[in-house]
């Protein structure tokens, strides 16, 4: 490495760009948190009853309807999760560290996807496996 050049590190994240992220991923929280809830709304008002007396291809779109709602549900609870490990490591001061090897993870990599937990080479090296 050239003399001079720095490479992104969690010390070069300033307070107000990590309150920023804080706050992008507390704002992404609160709205999945309220799609979970629209889902489990919606899959909870398609009782069992509701599809008597349908024909096959009317419980087969209904039922590919609840497993849609359930699959958007589980993603979004995911989601959350990492964004709440992302506050929390924010708040822990390892945000931007990676969990594998421990060097700084890419600012850049962080701006486009602020829950990643690893850096751009241990990702790879993951998706490989």
């Amino acid at each position: 490495m050239a003399a001079g050049t720095q490479t992104a590190t969690p010390s070069m994240w300033s307070e107000e760009e990590l309150a920023e992220v804080r706050g992008t991923l507390r704002k992404e929280t609160d709205e999945l948190e309220a799609d979970i809830l629209r889902h489990e709304s919606e899959i909870a008002s398609g009782d069992v009853t509701q599809g008597a007396g349908d024909d096959q291809a009317d419980a087969g779109a209904k039922t590919y309807e609840r497993e849609r709602e359930i699959a958007l549900t589980l993603n979004a609870r995911d989601l959350v999760a990492q964004n709440e490990r992302a506050i929390a490591r924010i708040d822990a001061g390892t945000y931007g560290v990676c969990e594998s090897c421990h060097k700084p993870i890419g600012k850049e990599r962080l701006q486009a996807f602020p829950r990643a937990t690893l850096c751009v080479a241990c990702k790879q090296k993951e998706e490989r496996r």
